[in-house]
C-alpha cells in the first residue's frame, strides 16, 4: 500500500485519537487500550514499509503518549462492573450493529425456511423436533392442553435447565465463530428451522395464537439472546476473515476479547427467560393481556440494551469529542 493511501484511509483515526489524548477525555482503561493497540499495529506497519518517514515518527509519539495514558490510568473505580454492564459494554456493541442485524436476518432467514419446510413435508417436523416430542403434543392437544409440556417438570428444575442448556447454545455460537463464521451459521440455522418448524407445527393444529402467547413469554428474551450470541460468533469470524490494518492474529484476539463481551452481557438475560420458563410460562390460565405485557416488556427491554441505549451513548459521545 503506497504511503499516501496509508495516511488516507487511517487519518481520521489517528486524529480522534490524538484528540481524546491532548483533551485528556475521560475514558475507561479498556477503551483506551483498544485504541492504543490499534495505533501501535499501525505503527509496526509503518516501520516495516516505511521506515525514517514522517508518518513513522509521528505514529510513534502518538503511541508513547498513549502507553503513558493507559497506565496513568490503570486504577479501577469502585464501580467498575456497573461501567461495563452500564456505559463500557453498550457503547462498544453500537460498533457490532451490522453483525446483530445480520444475525438477525439469518435468524429470520432459517425460521422462514423451518416453517416452509414443515408446510411442504409432512416428516419434516417429526425429524426436527423428534418423534417423542411430537407424540407426546399430539396427546395434550388431545386433552386439551397443548401447553401441558411446561408443566411437568418442577420449577426449579426447570429454571436450571434451560438456563444452562440456554448458556451452553450461546457459548456454541461464539466458539464455533472460530470456523470463520460457518459454525455459528451453522448453530443459528438448526436453532431457527426448529422454531419455524416448531411454530408451524402448532398453526397447522389451529393453535398459533396459543402456542404463541404461552411460547413466547419466555421465548421473547431467549430468542433475541440467542440471536446476540450469534452475533458474537459473527464478530468473531469477521475478525479472522478481514483482519483491515490489524495482523490477523491481533484481529482475532480482539474478535474472540470482543465476543466474549457479548457473550457474557447475555447471561442476565438467559437467567431472566429460565425464569420465566420456569415459574410463568406453566401458567397458561394467565389472561392474554398479562401475557402479552410479559412479552411486549421483554422485547423492549431487549431493544433498549442491544440497539436504542448503544445508539444513545455513541451519539453523546460523538457530541463530546
Amino acid at each position: 500500500m503506497r504511503e499516501a493511501t496509508f495516511i488516507k484511509q487511517n487519518k481520521d483515526k489517528w486524529l480522534k485519537f490524538e484528540s481524546v489524548l491532548n483533551n485528556n477525555a475521560q475514558i475507561s482503561p479498556d477503551e483506551l487500550s483498544g485504541l492504543y493497540i490499534e495505533i501501535t499495529d499501525h505503527l509496526s506497519y509503518a516501520q516495516t514499509f516505511y521506515p525514517n518517514s514522517q508518518t513513522l515518527a509521528y505514529l510513534n509519539g502518538l503511541a508513547s503518549s498513549a502507553h503513558q495514558k493507559i497506565y496513568k490510568t490503570r486504577k479501577e473505580k469502585k464501580n467498575r462492573l456497573l461501567s461495563f454492564w452500564f456505559h463500557e459494554f453498550p457503547l462498544e456493541f453500537y460498533t457490532y450493529r451490522k453483525e446483530l442485524l445480520l444475525a438477525f436476518l439469518i435468524a429470520v432467514l432459517f425460521t422462514a425456511i423451518g416453517a416452509y419446510s414443515a408446510a411442504t413435508d409432512g416428516a419434516f417436523v417429526r425429524s426436527i423436533l423428534g418423534d417423542g416430542y411430537v407424540n407426546m403434543t399430539l396427546n395434550n392437544i388431545a386433552n386439551d392442553d397443548p401447553m401441558a409440556v411446561y408443566k411437568k417438570m418442577g420449577e426449579t428444575d426447570m429454571f436450571l435447565g434451560i438456563t444452562i442448556n440456554n448458556i451452553r447454545v450461546a457459548l456454541n455460537c461464539f466458539i464455533l465463530g472460530i470456523l470463520f463464521g460457518i459454525g455459528t451459521l451453522y448453530m443459528l440455522m438448526s436453532n431457527f428451522i426448529m422454531l419455524g418448524s416448531f411454530q408451524y407445527f402448532f398453526y397447522d393444529k389451529g393453535l398459533l395464537w396459543e402456542s404463541a402467547r404461552t411460547i413466547w413469554i419466555h421465548g421473547t428474551i431467549e430468542i433475541a439472546a440467542i440471536i446476540i450470541a450469534g452475533c458474537a460468533g459473527l464478530v468473531v469470524g469477521k475478525s479472522i476473515l478481514f483482519p483491515q490494518t490489524y495482523t490477523r492474529l491481533t484481529s482475532f484476539i480482539r474478535g474472540v476479547k470482543a465476543g466474549l463481551k457479548i457473550v457474557i452481557s447475555t447471561i442476565p438475560f438467559f437467567i431472566i427467560a429460565g425464569f420465566l420458563e420456569g415459574f410463568v410460562t406453566r401458567h397458561t390460565e394467565m389472561p392474554d393481556w398479562l401475557a402479552i405485557l410479559i412479552i411486549l416488556i421483554s422485547l423492549g427491554v431487549i431493544l433498549f440494551y442491544y440497539v436504542i441505549y448503544p445508539t444513545q451513548l455513541h451519539q453523546i459521545s460523538t457530541n463530546e469529542q
